[in-house]
């Protein structure tokens, strides 16, 4: 088992900044990859980031390249997703989820959810 503690979530204006962490705990691994995903009331869940444990290597969704940045602490198991230039559209319950796998284009969730944080972008 393993259990994700997410915190950083709130509200903020357009064009401003917030800082998700998700920490894992529990009979965790090092080597793979965690993520986010997100989930607003008129969308299906979606892919966000993800970045490896061992932070070598992350992934983007195209709406959020350039704006949002993964990035892990291998000795903590903790994953960070560091969101810029927030827009309304980025309003969302945002999932860090344990042990991510790409096939393809898609993504899924081998292991783990957390609890979920709220991001919301609102003047």
């Amino acid at each position: 088992q393993v259990q994700l503690d997410e915190s950083g979530g709130g509200l903020v204006q357009p064009g401003g900044s917030l800082r998700l962490s998700c920490a894992a705990s529990g009979q965790t691994s090092g080597s793979l990859s965690m993520g986010w995903f997100r989930q607003s009331p008129e969308k299906e869940r979606e892919f966000v980031a993800a970045a490896t444990l061992d932070g070598a290597r992350s992934w983007y969704a195209d709406s959020v390249k350039g704006r949002f940045t993964a990035s892990a602490d291998n000795a903590k198991n903790t994953v960070f997703l560091q969101m810029n230039s927030l827009q309304p559209e980025d309003t969302a319950i945002y999932y860090c989820a344990y042990d991510v796998n790409r096939l393809g284009s898609q993504w899924s969730v081998r292991g783990y959810w957390g609890q979920g944080t709220q991001v919301t972008v609102s003047p």
